[in-house]
């Protein structure tokens, strides 16, 4: 499990360094963006027209110096560092995300509801083995809960099964 984090943590990082680096890039200017884009498809559409060179060449000088007033790349280059740690930030919290979920403990309502499922396929009555083999829980978590459950009263206990208790739980 620690590899898949690692892996998904590190996209992320990426994926966020890469776009804090386009937003600098372009600094912040959509529009710019959106602009640029248009006219490389007006671009396109005149080539496969077959307009003639001139009004090509035209349209590609155009298309240049639009690009050059949208994108800085000398400004980019100096918060490259800004955007990497923007990437490091949000691999680390994707990092800790993941890492919090995997120390938690079930949650006990959680695990009775799994014990209940398990009885009332099994007709109301299982063993701790059933309960291991059947649901996600592992033999510790199994005899924490169905402890749990005795105390309060919703499980009886016959040697080695346990069957639900008739009153309805609350």
């Amino acid at each position: 499990m620690n590899g898949l984090r690692l892996i998904l943590s590190s996209l992320v990082g990426l994926a966020a360094a890469l776009v804090a680096y386009s937003v600098v890039f372009v600094r912040g200017d959509m529009a710019g963006v959106m602009g640029y884009l248009r006219a490389r498809g007006a671009l396109r559409r005149l080539t496969e027209g077959g307009a003639d060179a001139g009004a090509v060449a035209a349209a590609h000088d155009a298309l240049r110096t639009l690009g050059a007033q949208v994108g800085d790349p000398v400004l980019a280059a100096r918060l490259i560092p800004l955007a990497l740690l923007v990437g490091l930030a949000a691999g680390y919290a994707v990092w800790r995300i993941f890492g919090r979920r995997q120390t938690q403990q079930g949650r006990p309502d959680v695990q009775e509801r799994m014990v209940y499922r398990l009885a009332w396929r099994k007709g109301g009555v299982f063993t701790l083995q059933d309960l291991a083999e059947s649901s996600p829980l592992d033999e510790a978590q199994a005899r924490a809960v169905t402890a749990r459950m005795l105390d309060v009263g919703r499980l009886t206990r016959d040697g080695e099964r346990f069957s639900l208790n008739a009153r309805r739980r609350a």
